[in-house]
């Protein structure tokens, strides 16, 4: 099963933010090639960050729960994340209150774009 290991350093951020970026209304993600090793090879380095801005605890933490949950259904489903990348996810307040049907397929197509 691969599971999901979060970046820890600043200087990782920073390095992962200059390459391959995707906007959408729900979210952004930004890829970088592996330059870390993650700590086991079938774990994805993945963050999910949420600003202040969005709102109160519950509802950042609702949202980073629907991305994750998101993310995990995507990596059931063979090759629709390369696990060569390190990526962040930036989630944006309309996430909230979408459904997650319109969010997977949203994540889904980003993911792919990032691929090629």
């Amino acid at each position: 099963m691969v599971r999901l290991e979060s970046l820890k350093k600043s200087n990782q951020f920073r390095k992962a933010l200059k390459e391959k970026k995707i906007h959408t209304d729900y979210f952004s993600i930004f890829a970088a090639k592996n330059f870390i090793k993650p700590k086991h090879k079938a774990n994805l380095l993945i963050s999910f960050v949420m600003k202040k801005k969005i709102g109160n605890a519950v509802k950042r933490n609702k949202i980073r729960r629907k991305l994750k949950a998101i993310t995990q259904k995507l990596l059931k489903k063979k090759g629709a994340i390369n696990m060569d990348y390190t990526y962040i996810v930036f989630g944006k307040s309309n996430a909230y209150i979408q459904e997650h049907n319109v969010l997977f397929k949203s994540m889904e197509k980003s993911f792919s774009k990032l691929k090629k």
